[in-house]
């Protein structure tokens, strides 16, 4: 039903999230951390039907428990530096373009034949690395 007087909506900025980590997962701070297919948080991998959620701000560890028993901290809205898959580097002329998930701390230039995630969009590709915007 549409409003028919004033709302305070709650906010969040969104910038800064917590999300239940999968079961079996250990994430490392600092790494790209994806939602599953179920939605729980895990490092990035090459595979399909992963979305990207950010970089880890801390290490958890949920190895021995089950989906959602732990969860981490997750920055998102930033770009941020990972490394560049040596057998499909990302190059100058992939600025702007988007980049794929080869694991927790690299990415790829292409899909893999359709066997990697999207990791997000390139900003810039420097010798040690790519600037990754994640939304």
């Amino acid at each position: 039903m549409a409003l028919t007087k004033d709302r305070n909506t709650e906010m969040k900025d969104g910038e800064l999230i917590s999300v239940p980590m999968a079961a079996s997962a250990k994430i490392f701070a600092g790494s790209l951390v994806v939602a599953n297919a179920t939605g729980y948080a895990a490092p990035g991998s090459v595979a399909t039907a992963l979305t990207v959620l950010g970089r880890a701000e801390e290490q958890k560890d949920n190895t021995n428990g089950s989906d959602g028993d732990v969860s981490i901290l997750i920055r998102r809205k930033k770009t941020f530096k990972f490394g560049n898959y040596g057998s499909d580097l990302v190059t100058q002329a992939d600025v702007g373009k988007t980049c794929y998930i080869y694991d927790d701390e690299t990415v790829a230039k292409t899909d893999g034949t359709s066997t990697r995630s999207a990791a997000g969009k390139v900003i810039a590709v420097e010798s040690d690395g790519v600037w990754v915007e994640i939304d």
